[in-house]
């Protein structure tokens, strides 16, 4: 009897043992994905903030394989990759022996010269010292571009090597948020404050023209004076008046993102493209933007353009498929404005998106 009590005892203390081991079998390989997604995120948002880019980076489990292009110093990558949470072991191949230079200090915000930019319906105005006779044809090129067939160019700037504009970038930037509309309005910078003077058909133009003068003049102290016109009297078809709602319910609704690092839009939004046409088409006299945005993961001096040609890019769809082009305007936001933390995929996926607006409409 004392034998037969026992074994069942022995029995009991085996599976009881056994069932922690079993547990730790089944849960360790469910998380192993999770922990290699995120250590390959946090390897490489490491490596980016010491300006160090790798060819590929993989983990299995803990342990990181970095492949490294020629140039690149093995050591700062194993040393880098060393101080990321959670990485047991780092495997280098490829780079060089040669140390890669420390990153230089960004330069310095340049300064930007005195202008005025100034839009009526018979003209557009630029008042400004430039650098060169370059930067003054880069100028006039650029107005072309938004004068229309009943303007003139009013061309008000002269050369001062010494303390004139160096580029035609914030007139450029400027140009194109007053060519929306009609009417008198005004964009003017004394070295310290953008004053905005003037009239804009609503809210959103309004707007538009402020994000352009905060562009053109990084730091620049904004005076937004613009009016928005009071409401005529004539009659608003009833797709034009409901077009404000539909399009804020659809951008609520369907989404347009880009495959990462490209101005590519992925399969799933290629349907919304084509929707988002149809739905623009509905009140022909009405202006839109296209505003273009990125995540975090490059610097911010290749975000700027890579969301310049998202916005492009879903322009030019749109304008093939029907949407008159003289009435979309593409603008890139970079990733000053994102709509998803961008530490998780699924967030930076949301943030490397397009969106559209209503500019004007009747």
């Amino acid at each position: 009897m004392p034998g037969l009590v026992r074994r069942p005892i022995v029995i009991w203390l085996l599976a009881a043992l056994a069932v922690p081991v079993l547990l730790t079998a089944v849960l360790i390989p469910a998380r192993a994905g999770t922990t290699e997604d995120d250590l390959r995120d946090q390897t490489v948002a490491a490596l980016q903030a010491r300006g160090i880019e790798s060819g590929s980076v993989d983990f299995d489990g803990r342990d990181a394989k970095i492949v490294v292009p020629a140039g690149v110093d093995p050591d700062l990558v194993r040393e880098v990759v060393g101080t990321v949470e959670g990485v047991r072991s780092v495997r280098i191949e490829g780079g060089s022996t040669t140390p890669t230079p420390p990153p230089s200090e960004p330069p310095a915000e340049p300064t930007v010269a005195p202008f005025e930019v100034g839009r009526t319906d018979q003209s557009i105005r630029v008042q400004a010292a430039v650098k060169d006779q370059g930067v003054k044809d880069a100028i006039a090129a650029e107005v072309a571009k938004v004068l229309g067939e009943n303007r003139e160019y009013d061309d008000r700037t002269t050369i001062d090597p010494a303390n004139g504009l160096t580029d035609a970038t914030a007139v450029s930037t400027v140009l194109q948020a007053l060519a929306i509309g009609t009417g008198d309005a005004s964009v003017r910078y004394d070295g310290s404050t953008v004053t905005l003077t003037g009239e804009v058909p609503d809210q959103a133009s309004k707007a538009t023209v402020a994000r352009a003068a905060a562009k053109a003049v990084p730091g620049g102290v904004i005076a937004n004076q613009l009016e928005i016109p009071a409401p005529t009297t004539t009659t608003v078809s009833e797709p034009c008046r409901t077009l404000q709602t539909r399009v804020s319910e659809f951008n609520r609704q369907h989404k347009i993102n880009f495959l990462s690092g490209t101005s590519i839009v992925n399969d799933a939004s290629k349907p919304t493209v084509v929707k988002a046409a149809a739905l623009l088409k509905t009140c022909p006299a009405a202006f839109f933007e296209v505003a273009g945005h990125t995540d975090n993961l490059g610097s911010p001096a290749s975000s700027l353009p890579l969301s310049e040609r998202r916005a492009a890019e879903v322009k030019a769809e749109l304008v093939r498929l029907g949407v008159a082009a003289g009435h979309i305007h593409a603008n890139g936001y970079g990733e000053a404005f994102p709509i998803a933390p961008n530490t998780t995929a699924t967030g930076r996926i949301a943030n490397r998106r397009a969106e559209i607006r209503v500019l004007q409409g009747n």
